[in-house]
């Protein structure tokens, strides 16, 4: 019984890796196609929405298939509950991901170079997502934490960004639709941070018992 219980454990390892990667993989095909004025890239970012969604649906059918018939208790629950939770918050970090795609494409070929920190919030929020889905696979507790520290950075970008466009439409009125476009795409990638902050303080309740944190 054992066994067959951490046989599905793995697979629910192996599914949860793929769904982080995944998240990281349409994080990363939004910001280029942000950097780059990429329609094609921010395209692709969208269709990668349904992968995402699709591994929401099988990872939650692989743990209620273990709450139901393996009944299991204490850290092995913890750890499934948690996992419940987690790919809530992937799933909107794909929704969010997918809404940056949708504003590059009005952006008419222009790109986010001129908002250095934007670039800095997108690397940052990567990170965060691959470090949060490694700490909840390794059970690496410190790890967790970091991430949550992490947020301090894409937090103190996104407020820099909101003073460089503040400064953009001062010197030229004629960009405001485009200062307000980027406005709403750093504050996606702050939500995205905030999601992998989430996930982190799951990680925590799996490991400790306790969850301090609040979603997003």
């Amino acid at each position: 019984m054992r066994s067959r219980f951490d046989e599905q454990l793995n697979l629910l390892n192996e599914k949860m890796i793929h769904m982080g990667a995944e998240c990281e993989s349409i994080i990363a095909l939004t910001a280029a196609a942000l950097l780059k004025g990429n329609i094609a890239d921010a395209k692709k970012a969208k269709e990668k929405g349904h992968r995402i969604d699709e591994l929401e649906r099988e990872i939650e059918s692989i743990c209620l298939k273990l709450l139901l018939q393996q009944q299991p208790v204490a850290k092995d629950l913890r750890v499934i509950s948690a996992a419940l939770k987690m790919i809530t918050d992937m799933e909107r970090i794909g929704d969010q991901a997918e809404d940056i795609a949708e504003i590059i494409t009005f952006l008419n070929g222009r790109t986010g170079e001129e908002c250095h920190d934007i670039r800095l919030m997108a690397e940052a929020t990567i990170k965060m997502v691959t470090d949060s889905i490694d700490a909840y696979v390794k059970g690496d507790l410190d790890l967790a934490k970091s991430v949550i520290d992490h947020d301090d950075i894409v937090d103190d970008a996104f407020d820099r960004v909101k003073q460089t466009l503040i400064k953009l439409i001062a010197e030229n009125t004629a960009d405001g639709e485009y200062a307000i476009d980027l406005l709403m795409i750093s504050k996606y990638f702050e939500r995205i941070g905030d999601h992998a902050v989430n996930i982190a303080e799951w990680v925590e309740f799996s490991l400790t018992g306790a969850h301090k944190g609040k979603c997003q």
